[in-house]
């Protein structure tokens, strides 16, 4: 049985910094996505559904951007607390739909 004292000094590792910049990655990412989004949504003239296609996506990227924040700063304690599946659910809607909404105006 192991101690107590030893489950609380538990060592990381660089786990906790893979995950930081891997959320930090897919921001980026998500970034890129908006931004041709809105090149694309502009390119040849505006058009009323390119806009606001292109507005969506700013809006999932700010929404992903937010839920990436907060997970990063949660990952800086010694002991950081599992992501709750809400969280992974609504991060995983944002990506998907970003997805959708990059798709859409590209066809």
């Amino acid at each position: 049985m192991t101690p107590p004292r030893a489950v609380a000094e538990r060592d990381p590792g660089l786990q906790p910094e893979r995950t930081r910049l891997a959320w930090r990655r897919t921001t980026l990412t998500g970034a890129a996505v908006a931004v041709l989004a809105v090149k694309s949504a502009l390119h040849g003239g505006a058009q009323a559904s390119g806009v606001v296609a292109a507005a969506l996506c700013a809006a999932l990227w700010l929404g992903f951007l937010g839920l990436a924040h907060r997970r990063i700063g949660a990952l800086t304690g010694p002991r950081p607390a599992a992501l709750a599946p809400r969280v992974a659910v609504t991060a995983v809607l944002c990506t998907v739909a970003l997805a959708v909404c990059g798709a859409a105006l590209v066809l």
